[in-house]
């Protein structure tokens, strides 16, 4: 499922959590190195979904927070995470904590804002002088599997890929964040696995948000496509990257 709409992902969280919320854990590791998120760090994670990465940063020792605009993935953050302060919000609409945070955190969220350097400015006022925002997204489309699959649907579909945005790119992170100011900026990038145990977690996973309709169509052109990722065991894994970057706030 694409898009940013709140009331979709709202409608997916509990099947999108069980699905992907754990993803991204190589990610999260790499990030909370390079940001220093330890013992006493107060973090907020900004489109924090259904709470995966709060929970980790809490296990961390961090003092925990978490905005995301969709309500149902808010609601599922503060159940997973009782003791953090999650809240319906996006880049938008970051509220004033009563302290600033020493490290902000997006994990695929900041291609949703209007704007990813206003919103990377907006994200640095609730930040302490000298800490630090940490962005991660998928990489260009080459480095990951999931793109096949994704290019088949879109083809039986009539339409042409989605082409890769400037997040996504080489030194793209980097850019934009020197344009909204940020210094220091450290990058990397680092391979997640997606893997399923059989044919209908992967249809799911892949076509969530989709109608019944839609996924009868389109089934057979995704196995297809999902033939070469098929394990022994009769599962499915794929490679794919996320790119991250890590920069420090001013004032």
């Amino acid at each position: 499922m694409n898009g940013g709409e709140p009331d979709r992902w709202s409608a997916v969280a509990e099947e999108w959590s069980a699905l992907w919320g754990s993803m991204p854990q190589p990610v999260w590791a790499a990030v909370a190195a390079a940001a220093a998120i330890g013992p006493g760090s107060r973090v907020l994670d900004i489109g924090c979904g259904a709470g995966e990465f709060v929970a980790y940063a809490a296990g961390l020792g961090a003092e925990v927070s978490g905005v995301d605009p969709a309500p149902g993935m808010v609601s599922r953050a503060r159940a997973r995470v009782p003791g953090a302060s999650i809240e319906v919000a996006g880049f938008e609409e970051l509220p004033r904590p009563e302290r600033p945070f020493d490290v902000a955190t997006a994990f695929n969220a900041l291609q949703f804002a209007e704007d990813p350097v206003t919103a990377l400015r907006r994200t640095a006022d609730v930040v302490a002088a000298g800490g630090r925002i940490a962005i991660a997204n998928w990489a260009e489309a080459e480095r990951n599997d999931i793109e096949a699959l994704e290019a088949a649907i879109a083809r039986a579909a009539g339409e042409e890929p989605v082409p890769d945005d400037e997040l996504r790119l080489p030194g793209g992170l980097e850019r934009v964040m020197a344009a909204a100011g940020l210094a220091d900026v450290l990058a990397g990038i680092t391979d997640v696995e997606w893997t399923t145990p059989d044919e209908e977690h992967l249809v799911r996973g892949i076509l969530l948000g989709e109608d019944d309709a839609t996924i009868d169509e389109l089934r057979s052109t995704l196995l297809e496509a999902a033939a070469p990722y098929r394990t022994a065991e009769g599962g499915y894994r794929l490679v794919n990257a996320f790119r991250w970057a890590v920069g420090t706030a001013g004032r």
